[in-house]
C-alpha cells in the first residue's frame, strides 16, 4: 500500500493545501486508488499526482466542511472533460449523495447531466464493513463540531487509520488498534481547542491503539510554524515513528 499526501493543512492556511490522501494497492492483480477528502485546494495537486482521468475509484469524504469536500466539483468536472467512463464512488455520512450532487450543481450546474460515467454513493456508518475498489472499509466516530468519521481501509495486509477532523474516541482508539499508519489531524500542539486534537492527545491515542507510524496533519497555520517546539515532542516517542509530513511526501505501508 502506497501514501501519498496530496495536502496536510488546515482549511485557511496559505502555504499548506487542505489535508488529502491519495493511496494505491494491488489486490488480486488489480490495482486500485483511492482519494480519503479532498477540499477546495486540493483538484490541482491530485491532478498532477494522477493525470488519468479513470485511475481513482473512489473517494472517502470524513464530513462536510468545506476543506474535506468542496474540491469534489472540479474533480468530477475535469473528469468529465477527460472522457471519464469507470463509474466514480462517493463515501461518506448519511446524506453524502444529496449534500455532493447540491454542491456540484451549484458549482457547475450542468455538468451533472452530461457527465458520460456513473456517480456512485454509499452512505456510512460505524459499524458497517464496506467491501469496495478492493479495500475493506470501517469507519468510527471522531469527537468534532460536526459529525465526522474516522475511517479505517485494509488491503493486502496492511492497513491506514485517517481520522478526518476531530480529537479521539474509544471507538475511534478501537477501530486504529495495531494499524501500519494512522494519519491524525493535531490542530494544536498541548492547548485545547474544542472540536479538534492536540499534537499531544495524537500521541497518547497513537499509544492506546498501539500503531506503527503517526502522521500529524491539519496543524493550525500558525501552530505549523512552532515545529521547533514540536519536534522534541515527536523525538521523545520511542516505541513508534511520528512524524510531520510535507505536501507530496510518500511512504509504503
Amino acid at each position: 500500500m502506497e501514501v501519498k499526501f496530496i495536502g496536510v493543512g488546515e482549511a485557511f492556511d496559505e502555504e499548506y493545501p487542505n489535508t488529502s490522501i491519495q493511496v494505491e494497492a494491488e489486490e488480486g492483480g488489480i490495482e486500485h486508488c483511492i482519494l480519503l477528502d479532498c477540499g477546495f485546494t486540493v483538484p490541482p495537486l491530485f491532478w498532477k499526482s494522477c493525470p488519468d482521468g479513470e485511475r481513482l475509484d473512489a473517494v472517502w469524504i470524513s464530513h462536510f466542511h468545506g476543506d474535506h469536500f468542496f474540491g469534489l466539483p472540479a474533480l468530477i468536472a475535469r473528469f468529465w472533460q477527460l472522457g471519464r467512463q469507470k463509474p466514480l464512488l462517493v463515501i461518506g455520512l448519511p446524506g453524502v449523495e444529496q449534500i455532493v450532487t447540491q454542491t456540484i450543481g451549484l458549482a457547475y450546474p450542468s455538468v451533472l447531466a452530461k457527465l458520460g460515467y456513473e456517480l456512485r454513493f454509499i452512505e456510512m456508518q460505524p459499524g458497517k464493513v464496506l467491501m469496495r475498489a478492493g479495500f475493506v472499509w470501517r469507519s468510527a466516530p471522531n469527537a468534532h463540531s460536526r459529525s465526522d468519521l474516522a475511517v479505517r481501509i485494509d488491503c493486502g495486509g496492511k492497513s491506514l487509520f485517517y481520522s478526518g477532523d476531530g480529537a479521539p474516541t474509544e471507538d475511534s482508539v478501537l477501530l486504529a488498534r495495531g494499524a501500519d499508519l494512522a494519519v491524525h489531524e493535531a490542530f494544536r500542539m498541548s492547548e485545547p481547542s474544542p472540536g479538534h486534537s492536540t499534537v499531544s492527545k495524537c500521541i497518547d491515542f497513537a499509544r492506546s491503539a498501539q500503531v506503527k507510524r503517526l502522521a500529524l496533519v491539519h496543524l493550525e497555520r500558525n501552530e505549523r510554524r512552532r515545529r521547533e517546539q514540536i519536534f522534541p515532542m515527536i523525538r521523545a516517542v520511542s516505541e513508534l515513528e511520528v512524524f510531520l509530513p510535507e505536501p507530496g511526501d510518500k511512504i509504503r505501508i
